[in-house]
């Protein structure tokens, strides 16, 4: 089965075919961060907009790239939530509208779930079941993971994402949109032990994230540390080094409270701040002192992508499922929700 898989939930334009058979046999991405960094974060009219200028040419290219045309295509995947309602209708009325005309099947596929297979297009891929750390800028999720559609939720932000934390720690450093990379870079010229930063919520017993007060106690440090109003090159580089830091250190125990009170020894990361080096090192020297294993994607497949949407959907397709004729664009989607492919 050959699966084209589109992506248009946020601010990129993915495009992949899989091959239940051979893996991966082709993928494309447009990013609009340039046109967004304009603007210090997502706009949701425009990124729409720009999603109905790529899609259908980034659609194209991948069947280019493959050396397949439509007549080959078994079925579309296309992502119907969570994410930005009109970002997702582009994408989701594409998808349905191309699947109609081929006469295949298409299956809306859950965002998140498409994140925390991607590992799954690895070579060496973690076995069911395992741990799932979800961290992104929307999402910061632990998961107990029995198998696809068998997803358990161990716990959650109660208030900001991993990534959107590190997004807005960035802008009151002055720096650009997307935050997480720009933070990351500022950090390795940091002094990681000059500034202690908290850990939130680890403390005390559980698995929930709190990001907030992360987000607060570097808004009061930047004000200590101005002189005259302006903040030193130095002391922009301590306070990355020290907010990434707390983030991963966080990160990295409540993983371990994890694995330890499931029993589990598989951990996968996934999501746009997966990528993140920092933390790989961090939760890499954690489960080894745990005997566990890290798993986790390819730096191009952290962030959004077709791959991830046209191997969720082909794992779905493959197990009886599929979407009707209506739409689906849910900007809101409980994963504990989704149906098993048992």
């Amino acid at each position: 089965m050959i699966v084209l898989g589109i992506e248009t939930s946020c601010d990129e334009t993915g495009v992949a075919l899989y091959d239940h058979e051979k893996g991966l046999l082709a993928d494309t991405l447009y990013s609009q961060v340039a046109m967004h960094s304009e603007y210090g974060g997502v706009v949701p009219e425009l990124a729409s907009r720009d999603h109905i200028r790529k899609l259908l040419p980034l659609v194209t290219e991948t069947l280019k790239l493959a050396k397949l045309t439509a007549a080959d295509i078994d079925a579309v995947a296309y992502t119907a939530g969570p994410g930005l309602v009109g970002a997702l209708m582009v994408g989701a009325a594409t998808g349905r509208s191309m699947a109609m005309g081929w006469g295949v099947p298409a299956i809306g596929v859950h965002h998140m779930e498409g994140h925390l297979l991607a590992p799954m297009l690895e070579d060496n891929p973690p076995a069911f079941p395992f741990v799932a750390l979800l961290v992104s800028g929307g999402h910061t999720q632990l998961v107990k993971v029995e198998g696809i559609g068998q997803y358990q939720l161990l716990g959650e932000s109660l208030d900001d994402a991993a990534g959107e934390a590190f997004d807005k720690a960035a802008k009151m450093l002055g720096l650009d949109y997307p935050g997480g990379p720009l933070i990351a870079k500022l950090a390795e010229k940091g002094d990681r032990t000059r500034l202690r930063f908290p850990r939130p919520m680890t403390d005390r017993p559980g698995l929930d994230f709190s990001f907030s007060g992360l987000k607060t106690f570097t808004m009061n440090t930047i004000r200590d540390l101005k002189v005259d109003g302006l903040l030193s090159e130095a002391d922009k580089a301590d306070i990355a080094a020290a907010f990434e830091e707390a983030t991963v250190d966080t990160l990295a125990i409540k993983c371990r409270r994890a694995l330890q009170q499931t029993g589990l020894k598989q951990l996968i990361i996934a999501g746009g701040v997966s990528a993140n080096q920092r933390l790989r090192d961090g939760l890499e020297k954690m489960v080894k002192k745990e005997k566990s294993q890290l798993f986790y994607a390819r730096q191009e497949f952290c962030t959004d992508n077709g791959a991830m949407i046209a191997y969720a959907g082909c794992q779905r397709l493959l197990a009886g499922q599929s979407s009707g004729l209506a739409i689906e664009a849910k900007p809101r989607w409980a994963m504990d929700l989704l149906e098993s492919c048992r």
